[in-house]
This record gives C-alpha cells, structure tokens and sequence, in this order.
C-alpha cells in the first residue's frame, strides 16, 4: 500500500522533554466519535488531556481513561530500562525514558516511536479503531541480539477531561481474561497480566501549571502487562469502552486498518505532498454523533460550535471528497439551528457566536455552488430563510436597522462579544462587538445574497431578499470606510467602549482583520471597490503563521497569548495570531489581484512544529509566533488546505 506525506524526528527532538523540542510538540489520533488519544512526541504528559484512551459519551462529555501505557524492556543480561516519562509534582523528571528515543514518525496519521539501547530496537505504534472508542497498541523488537523481556504498566483514572482525579480509594478492578474492567467503564487486555492495584500520588503537567490550572493528579497503576518477546516478534494491547464483552479484533490488524482508511482518505481528496498531511488531520475533526456528522473545533478541549463549523465546512467537506457527508451535516445542523432558534426561552449560547447563522448560509451557498446540488438548495432555502428572521426578529442581541438594513449587536451584560472575538474576562468582552461590526455585516451582506441565489436555485421568488441585499451592500459602503484608508471595525457603538479615535457615530477605526471578509467573501460588499487595505492589512498584521488580530501599533497590541485564563484572555484577539485568518486573506488579496505568492510556506513548516501533522489555533503576535491555544484547529486546518487546493500550484 502506497505511504501517504511522513514527519520524522530524530533523538535531538524526540530525545528532548524541552518546548522547542520534542515536550513542546504533540500528537494526536482520533476515534470518529470525539474520543481521541494525544501526548507529546517525548513521551512526557504536559497536559491533564494527555492520554492514550479518552472516550465521549452519549452526551459529548469526555472522559480520560488510560492516561498511559509505562514500557520497562528487560535485557539479557538483567538490566531492567525504562522507557516512559513523567514528571512529578516536586520538578522531578524520574524516569527518563525519553533519552533513549531514536526516532518519532508520523505516518498515515499515526504516530510511532522507537527506543534504541545499545543493539536493542523496540518500537511502538498505536491507533484508535474509527467508529469505536477502542485503542490498539503493537510493540515490536526491530532487533536485539535475543529475546528481550516488555513489561508495560497501566497507568489508569476515570475523570472528566477537564478536571484530575487524587487517590480516593480503588478506583475499581473486574478480573477478566487477559486484563481488568476498570471503574466499569473501559477494559484492558494483553498477555501476562498481573495486577496490582496502586496509586502513584502527584503527577504534574506543567503545560498546566503555565495556564493557572490544576497541574497535579494520582494515576492507578491497575497492572501490568509482561511477556519475552524476540527480533522481529510482537506484544500487543488493547483497550476499549462501550461493549466490553466484545473484544476488538487484534491490535496490529486495527493498524493496519487504520493506514488502510488513511490511504482512502487522501485518494479520495486527489491530494498530493503535504496537502495529504492536512487531509489526514482533516479528518480527526468530522464525528459520526448519534444525530449524524458533526464536527469538533478543536482538540483536546474544544466541543461542536456550529459558527466554528460552518467556518470549516468547505476545506473539511468540500475539499476532502466528502461533499455527501458533508451535505447530510447541512441539513442536520440547519434543523437544529431553525429547532434552537425557534425557542422562545432559547439561553445566551456564548460558545455560539452569533454570526453562526450567517455562516451556515454560507456553508450552503458554498455546496450547492461547487456541487450544483439544486435539490439542497430546495431544501434549506426556506428553512434557512425562516432561521435568519427568528435570530434577527428584534427580540435577542442580534437584529435588523431597519434604517439601513445593516445588522446591529447588543449583547446582554455580563457575556462575551457574541462573534467569533470571543475573548472574556470578569469585567467582561476584552474585544467588544457592541454596535454594527464590520464582519457581521460583511457576512449579512454576503447571506443576503446567498438566499436570493439559494432561492433561485430552488425556483422560488427572491424579489425580498434582492432588494434587501442591495440596500444592505449599499450601506456598507457608505458606512464603514474609514478615512484611514481602511475600514472601521465596528461603527455606532457607545462612545465608552469605544473611547479612542471614537467620532460622531462612535466609529472605532482599529485595524483588526474583520474587514477582509469585506472582500474575501463570496457576494463580500468591498469587491470591486478600493483594496488599498488589504494592503495595510498585509503590512500589518500577516505573519508566517496567519494574520494578527490587532496591529501592533494599536492602543492594547499584545504580542504574547500566555500565562494564566484571564491573561490569555485578555490577548486572544488583541494581537495574537490565527491561523486561519490566511483563507480570507488569501480570498481578499485574489478578489482583489493581489499576489499571495508563498503565502503557506510559514504553515507548511508548522506541520511539524507543534501539533505534528496539524495547525494550531493561535500564535504569538509577536516573533518567532511561538504556538498557542489548541494544537489542533479545525478551522486552521480546514482553511489551509483550502487555500493551498484553490490558490497553489
């Protein structure tokens, strides 16, 4: 079977627990159902997500099961060698197993170590069976003068994956063949099993430590798997929740499975070099939920945000040959957005963000354009057009002027900015949307449009909505350019939240990159008018890794996303990079004819810089743009791979 794109590092990475090294860059797999298994290339548990079993319940929570998976090899002569990590709640990094690390390579999505002891090789690989909450494990010997002895620990809990868990008692063992039943929830079987039954008290995650929260667990240590293994000879181990009476078929066969499903993948997106590299993290992001497909926004913490979704829709669905499961995610998403909306007592959503309608028409208009998929456009074109006038009736934050046509944002007090600059704190929004925001109005615009083509399409009259588009569009463009050359980020808004450079209308004129969807957009209102800022926006805010979301000669630039939440929270949006700002950028600049020429260098390399094989969510602002927030971002990944199918040689 043919190899799709790898990444390798060798001992001076993987051999190093350091955050320029192989402790600061992590991995991931996923099971297609929201659980996932994750940690860094070293071996050493930075965060409190780091585990090779994490399993979602029917509700979407998740919960951590097998934090890991401790390899001590036995040579010949007696010596016993350790071969896993941890760090303890002292500094202490005891053992070191990381030293003897020759190699991490990810192939086909999956990840694989080898350890080197003198003439001794072992190597491991892993994966999680897709469709089914279920982690395979093979450990080889490559080569040894003789058979050498594995022993491999299981380090348990069974907590929330947001929280830790102390030594509170057995946390619960069921003897059963070849393994245990822990906590009545997930099962663990391989050869020579032995159990033991003991709580290994203060393991730290430092990367926790770093973001102000809780950074030390007990892990249970349930047992141990053990067996002489010779060159070229085999141990393998699986674990699994949900039907634990059915065990999964054998785990080098679930591998090889998987790199099966990974070679599909990419023949099936047509995609060649590292374009097969983000088709494959592509994937870890769409689920099969109970109610259909689904996507997580970002791993190992994010949930299923329907803005963050539609943000996504195109490069996950459209540019992976999955337009079918992308179309069922349509029309799934707008029944339960039209169901939601439709609530009179509906609760402030803050995860999501109020544009998300808009860019769920956007997501349709952009299936039916590329897929000619007219009988969808027949199917949500009323559906969809009953969603935008519940959301904008008047009644909640977000509504029509009907002087101009123009949306306007009042969220209630004491929540976040209600777009997707989401940054929050307790003296609340640190970049509030209050008043008439540039990209919400950019995306009603374009929505507008939308419908009137989605309406078409499905032969129904769209006279309405065509003249409200063209009074909308012509209202942007009296409205928001700003005499700076570029366009205001948020008009009308009360002079307190916008005390610098506020005039008569309280404009704010700071130079964020909302205004691309301004041009980026399909139906964007700027198209075929003045692009002089998209060039200040270039000057300004594009890096390597995607644009800042303030220049940095603004009034609150902050050019590093770390330290505890609310420092965080604080730089979310006043500075730090996003990734996957690059495909309205990239958008704007050819609406515009502009070039992008190596536009998705910087990001190519950053394959494997941090999350090996994916794009992260946010970066400093500042240089060398050191990666921040999640590793692993849906809507980064999905607009790097659009962009590099749409605009890359």
């Amino acid at each position: 079977m043919p190899q799709t794109d790898q990444i390798t590092f060798g001992p001076q990475i993987c051999g190093s627990i350091h955050e320029d090294a192989g402790g600061g860059r992590e991995w991931l797999v996923t099971d297609g159902l929201g659980g996932y298994a994750t940690g860094t290339v070293s071996g050493l548990r930075t965060r409190r997500y780091h585990a090779l079993l994490t399993v979602t319940d029917q509700h979407s929570v998740r919960h951590v099961a097998l934090a890991a998976l401790d390899l001590t090899v036995t040579l010949a002569s007696g010596a016993k060698v350790a071969l896993f990590t941890h760090e303890w709640e002292s500094g202490v990094l005891d053992p070191a197993g990381h030293r003897h690390l020759e190699t991490f390579t990810l192939r086909d999505g999956l990840p694989r170590w080898r350890w080197r002891i003198g003439d001794v090789v072992i190597e491991r690989e892993l994966a999680l069976r897709h469709g089914h909450p279920s982690l395979a494990v093979v450990h080889r010997v490559v080569s040894a003068p003789g058979p050498v002895g594995l022993a491999v620990a299981a380090m348990c809990t069974w907590r929330d994956a947001h929280g830790v868990r102390h030594a509170d008692g057995p946390l619960g063992a069921e003897p059963v063949a070849d393994g245990v039943v822990v906590a009545g929830a997930y099962r663990l079987a391989g050869p020579g099993w032995q159990p033991a039954g003991v709580w290994h008290l203060g393991v730290r995650a430092r990367l926790e430590a770093e973001r102000g929260l809780p950074a030390t667990e007990d892990l249970w240590h349930a047992g141990t798997f053990s067996r002489q293994v010779g060159p070229g000879e085999a141990m393998e181990i699986s674990a699994w929740a949900g039907e634990l009476g059915e065990r999964p078929p054998a785990a080098a066969v679930v591998i090889a499975e998987q790199r099966e499903r990974a070679h599909r993948l990419v023949t099936a997106a047509k995609a060649e070099g590292y374009a097969e590299t983000l088709v494959l993290a592509a994937d870890k992001f769409v689920i099969h939920a109970p109610d259909g497909p689904d996507v997580v926004a970002g791993y190992p913490w994010f949930g299923s945000y329907l803005g963050d979704t539609m943000t996504a829709y195109e490069g996950l669905f459209l540019d992976t040959g999955r337009a079918e499961e992308g179309r069922e995610l349509l029309i799934a998403r707008t029944r339960t957005a039209a169901r939601a909306a439709a609530e009179p007592t509906e609760p402030w959503q803050r995860h999501d963000s109020l544009d998300a309608p808009l860019w769920l028409v956007h997501a349709v208009d952009r299936h039916v354009t590329r897929t000619g998929d007219s009988d969808l456009a027949a199917r949500l074109a009323m559906p969809l057009g009953r969603l935008l006038r519940r959301r904008l009736s008047g009644t909640g934050p977000l509504s029509v002027d009907p002087a101009d046509e123009l949306l306007r944002l009042e969220p209630p007090p004491g929540h976040d900015a209600g777009t997707w600059m989401s940054g929050f704190t307790e003296d609340g929004p640190v970049t509030p949307r209050i008043g008439k925001p540039v990209e919400i109005n950019a995306l009603w615009v374009n929505a507008l449009a939308a419908m009137c083509d989605l309406l078409a399409e499905a032969g129904r009259d769209d006279t309405e909505p065509r003249a409200r588009h063209a009074r909308a569009r012509d209202a942007f463009l009296a409205r928001f350019p700003a005499p700076e050359g570029w366009l205001y980020d948020v008009v009308e808004g009360p002079a307190s939240t916008y005390p610098l450079g506020a005039g008569a209308h309280h404009d704010d004129p700071s130079l964020r990159p909302n205004q691309l969807l301004g041009w980026s957009l399909p139906h964007a209102p700027m198209r075929g008018h003045s692009d002089a800022a998209v060039h200040t926006l270039a000057e300004a805010l594009l890096t390597p890794l995607g644009l800042r979301t303030l220049a940095p000669n603004e009034y609150g630039y902050q050019g590093r996303h770390r330290g505890g939440r609310d420092d965080r929270d604080m730089a979310y949006h006043q500075g730090t990079v996003w990734p996957w700002l690059i495909g309205p950028y990239a958008d704007a600049c050819a609406a515009t004819g502009r070039p992008a020429d190596g536009l998705l260098t910087g990001l190519e390399a950053h394959l494997s810089e941090w999350g090996v094989g994916s794009v992260s969510e946010t970066a400093d602002g500042d240089a060398p743009h050191r990666a921040t927030g999640s590793p692993f971002s849906a809507r980064a990944v999905a607009e790097v791979l659009r962009v590099k199918r749409r605009y890359s040689s």
